[in-house]
């Protein structure tokens, strides 16, 4: 490690980098400012310190993470202004005949496969309000809906490379696949959402009583309805049907994630605005980058330099030495640390900074557990426990209290404590299951 030319108030660069850390990811956690602001503030200290050279600031930000972000999120701001997801949602609730308690499956299901494609946030903003629609026309409860929809977009997002943040910046960084994530993550996701589904009915199912009148209220909906712009919806799935194809065969490509997104993005757009007239084309343009969470770009960006701060003062090396003499060097013991350790703290803080920091750390001890290959079961591991853990409470993840705000709206409030009573469980139980997969597949 090169020692910095200067650093703060006398402090060692070590030094100050774990306090700029620190104080950094306080702020973020106790989310009283702008938690892109905050990173920002942290990352700009990290080079006024003279922990970091601009230029060094700049090859630490992972601008393959960046570009998938943007660009699906472009994707899917366009795609849902064709209206494809309400149309799935009322379409899968007409197949299983208004049934509430198939019903309850159903949305659970299509809340899990939205979330594998799309950000949690995104799914649970179009599925809840569709949920809302059906319940009250059932006259049915719709408090284990929503619920159960909270942890099937947190256990959902796990299935895949761009279904949650945690595994974006671990498949970048690592320049794993699509089909990296699916081969050995999906199977654990479709068991945790059988199991889970299975108990709701247990529980739930015998009180979720309608009348056949209000079933055909449901019936009557028409799902074409939904259906806002029917030539930009073919458009959407020409395009996505391309983007996951590259996904899947990135490798025999030689394309990387960020460049598939960025470029299906650009597609999109170019045939989105292709029929429109004058200003037109550029307000549609506008309009569509307005979509795009730009707080959650440059969180990401500030966030990446704070964490490459860390990395060039050898503080991360150091952490990831301590796990080594904690562990034995113990690739099983080192999987099973990481699964809870990361499912319990990613229920009560922000899973995106702590997996930030988590994956330097581990790289850096790769080499002495054995090597990639050897380490990947402990990379699966970070993944599972920090996307899993997100339903460990109710701000766990972004999208528990984006429903539980929409809930208190419709007059069937989610409170702290009562969710913690499914909340806990359900993130033990996935966790368990978890753990039995790694234990079967990798380690026994």
């Amino acid at each position: 490690m090169e020692e910095s030319a200067r650093t703060v108030l006398g402090m060692s660069p070590q030094l100050a980098a774990i306090l700029i850390m620190l104080i950094s990811y306080l702020i973020i956690f106790t989310e009283k400012v702008n938690r892109a602001i905050v990173a920002l503030l942290g990352a700009a200290a990290m080079i006024v310190s003279g922990i970091l050279t601009q230029k060094m600031a700049l090859a630490g930000i992972d601008f393959n993470t960046l570009a998938l972000l943007i660009g699906m999120m472009i994707i899917v701001g366009i795609c849902e202004r064709s209206g494809m997801f309400q149309f799935v949602a009322i379409w899968a609730a007409k197949k299983v005949d208004a049934n509430p308690r198939g019903l309850l499956a159903v949305l659970a299901i299509v809340t899990a496969v939205f979330s594998a494609f799309l950000d949690n946030v995104t799914t649970v903003l179009l599925i809840a309000p569709v949920t809302f629609q059906i319940t009250r026309k059932l006259k049915v409860n719709p408090y284990p809906y929503l619920v159960l929809e909270i942890f099937a977009s947190n256990i959902g997002g796990t299935a895949t490379l761009i279904g949650d943040p945690p595994n974006i910046l671990i498949g970048s960084s690592l320049d794993l696949t699509f089909m990296d994530f699916v081969k050995v993550l999906t199977p654990i996701v479709l068991v945790v959402m059988l199991v889970l589904i299975a108990l709701f009915d247990l529980i739930w199912g015998r009180r979720m009583i309608t009348t056949d009148d209000e079933k055909a209220l449901v019936l009557s909906m028409n799902e074409k309805d939904a259906i806002i712009d029917r030539g930009l919806l073919y458009k959407s799935l020409f395009v996505l049907a391309l983007v996951i194809g590259g996904f899947i065969f990135a490798k025999q490509l030689y394309l990387d994630n960020g460049t598939i997104a960025l470029t299906g993005a650009a597609l999109l757009l170019l045939l989105y605005t292709l029929e429109a007239k004058g200003d037109e084309k550029d307000d549609r343009v506008r309009e569509i980058f307005s979509v795009v969470d730009w707080t959650t770009i440059f969180f990401f960006t500030g966030l990446f330099v704070i964490v490459f701060g860390l990395e060039e003062t050898g503080i991360l090396s150091y952490l990831g030495q301590k796990f080594i003499d904690f562990t034995g060097g113990s690739v099983n013991k080192l999987v099973f640390l990481i699964l809870w350790s990361s499912a319990i703290l990613s229920s009560v803080v922000d899973n995106i900074p702590f997996v930030a920091t988590m994956i330097p750390m581990l790289k850096s001890i790769e080499a002495d557990i054995g090597g990639r290959e050897a380490m990947m079961p402990v990379w699966w591991a970070l993944s599972l426990g920090a996307c899993f853990g997100g339903n460990g409470t109710l701000i766990g993840a972004s999208a528990n209290v984006v429903v539980a705000g929409m809930a208190s709206k419709e007059g069937h409030p989610i409170n702290f404590i009562g969710f913690l009573l499914w909340s806990i469980p359900t993130m033990l139980l996935s966790v368990g299951i978890a753990t039995l997969f790694m234990y079967i597949e990798f380690l026994r």
